[in-house]
């Protein structure tokens, strides 16, 4: 394998396909999506840093910039690598951060559908909660899709969300008090703190659902029982990926609706680039954030709720 390769990732948007990438930890098979990787190389000498978390190796500079490695075998409690010479470094982004997760192998790229990532059993590895967003069934193997942002906030909260953000935008108000935002997002621990957030800042009507498949029947059932849409959403907020049906193409299925495109629709994800910021305005969302900008969000929706 070469010291370095860049993943292609997919160009189309809103049809509920993913590319993920397959890697090993001792002999269980887990999957990143394709989005989030910059690149893969074989493992490097790191500087370990004091009095870091103990998932932390250190710290090393492949070029430019100084990477944190996180070793996903100790995190997952799955024993050291048998050959730990050649192992590998994936290399990731999201969150507006790069972090070098440190893995056994890397098997290949699959394409999947959504409807193909099933929601895991909530708690699994070490009694964490939510640390695996989906499971694929490919042939004969079963492969985990672990939750990488939950990992980071869990190992750095200073990097997930912060509350304070929110301390500067006023607290519940008659207007905020009245609007009625659905929320699609399927991380455990990170619908929470959107949801915290949001409650924090006195938007307290929420609705939340776990994949975009789920957000889009409710939408349905609303729209087809003849009530008046603007009484039960104001504005939706979604992840990108989810299992079943990913942000995207709920963004598409929302926006080509007649009854429902006039809904404001955020993105807010930790997979925003400048790539994916140009398929999301394609398919019609009013706004795209990056998910540890919760003070913008709030912003956000006050702009688009309050014309």
């Amino acid at each position: 394998m070469a010291n370095k390769k860049q993943p292609e990732i997919l160009l189309e948007s809103g049809i509920n396909e993913l590319e993920i990438m397959e890697f090993t930890i001792g002999d269980q098979l887990f999957g990143i999506n394709v989005a989030k990787v910059r690149e893969i190389m074989m493992v490097e000498p790191v500087k370990p840093m004091q009095k870091s978390n103990q998932y932390v190796e250190g710290i090393f500079k492949p070029r430019d910039k100084v990477l944190t490695v996180i070793n996903l075998a100790a995190y997952l409690e799955l024993g050291p690598s048998p050959k730990p010479e050649r192992d590998i470094f994936i290399i990731t982004g999201f969150n507006n951060s790069e972090y070098a997760f440190h893995v056994h192998t890397v098997v290949g790229i699959d394409r999947i559908y959504g409807t193909q990532l099933k929601k895991p059993d909530p708690v699994i590895y070490g009694g964490r909660e939510g640390v695996a967003t989906g499971i694929v069934e490919l042939e004969d193997k079963l492969i985990t899709i672990l939750d990488f942002e939950a990992i980071i906030a869990e190992i750095c909260p200073e990097s997930s969300i912060q509350y304070e953000t929110i301390e500067n935008l006023g607290g519940s108000n008659n207007i905020r008090n009245n609007v009625h935002i659905l929320i699609a997002e399927d991380s455990v621990l990170l619908s929470k703190m959107i949801i915290d957030a949001l409650h924090k800042a006195g938007y307290v009507n929420t609705v939340k659902f776990n994949n975009g498949q789920e957000a889009w029947d409710y939408l349905c059932e609303i729209r087809d029982g003849g009530d008046n849409i603007n009484d039960f959403v104001n504005c939706i907020i979604t992840d990108i990926e989810m299992p079943e049906m990913d942000g995207h193409r709920l963004t598409k299925l929302v926006k080509t609706d007649p009854a429902l495109k006039h809904i404001p629709l955020v993105i807010f994800s930790s997979l925003i680039s400048a790539e994916m910021r140009i398929k999301g305005k394609e398919l019609g969302a009013d706004e795209q954030i990056t998910k540890p900008e919760i003070g913008r969000l709030v912003g956000v929706v006050d702009t688009l709720t309050q014309k």
